[in-house]
């Protein structure tokens, strides 16, 4: 099968509601389309594997690897997992929910394996993970380390740098260490209230030179 769009509309969901102000609420409602060179269907284990170039798209969500797993379970929940080419990262994009008139927010992710659990509603960023936010075309936090773990419904992230790569092995040539890396940027604090009018009303002022009326 040769890089033809495959509409799944079994997968339109990878999980239940999101909350308010986190995820792109719209997302959960649009069907999920895969873009690949080939595919693989396990009827009896219900995994389709997709394998080359492949790109997922559903409504505001973006991942392109090398490889892509997706499976549900008894209950209808799905969940997908991505290989990166060697050497290289699997890449996420979601797009956030602001509020009306503010900057648009994305949240970026790469690592060389990524797993979408349906039932969490979670993503995880494993090896070399790293997440980004981006407030309009700005990046605002950028965290690195070994395995990230992203929460769409309490836009919640929890970082492991415990874990050390194999001396010698292609993950520990491509490690910058063991310790988890944040760059947090402050928020940008709210505009003050505008200050009141000043009172133009002028205050009576005392005279040192009263005249009284003459009788």
């Amino acid at each position: 099968m040769t890089r033809k769009l495959l509409p799944l509309l079994l997968l339109a969901a990878l999980a239940g509601a999101m909350g308010p102000a986190q995820a792109e609420k719209a997302d959960r409602n649009k069907p999920m389309n895969i873009e690949a060179d080939a595919l693989h269907h396990d009827e009896l284990q219900q995994v389709s594997t997709f394998t080359g170039n492949v790109v997922l798209t559903k409504g505001t969500i973006l991942l392109r690897g090398a490889r892509l797993e997706v499976r549900q379970d008894a209950e209808g929940y799905q969940f997908g997992k991505v290989w990166a080419e060697k050497g290289k990262r699997a890449f996420f994009r979601q797009k956030r929910d602001t509020l009306a008139g503010a900057p648009e927010e994305y949240v970026e992710g790469e690592g060389e394996i990524i797993e979408y659990d349906g039932k969490k509603d979670d993503v995880r960023l494993i090896q070399r993970g790293q997440l980004r936010r981006y407030t309009g075309a700005t990046l605002s936090d950028d965290i690195t380390g070994t395995i990230i773990t992203y929460n769409n419904l309490t836009d919640v992230f929890t970082v492991d740098g415990s874990r050390r790569p194999t001396p010698g092995s292609a993950e520990a040539a491509n490690s910058s260490g063991s310790r988890v890396r944040a760059v947090l940027v402050p928020k940008t604090p709210p505009a003050a209230a505008p200050a009141a009018p000043a009172n133009t009303v002028s205050p009576l002022q005392p005279s040192n030179n009263l005249n009284p009326r003459k009788p």
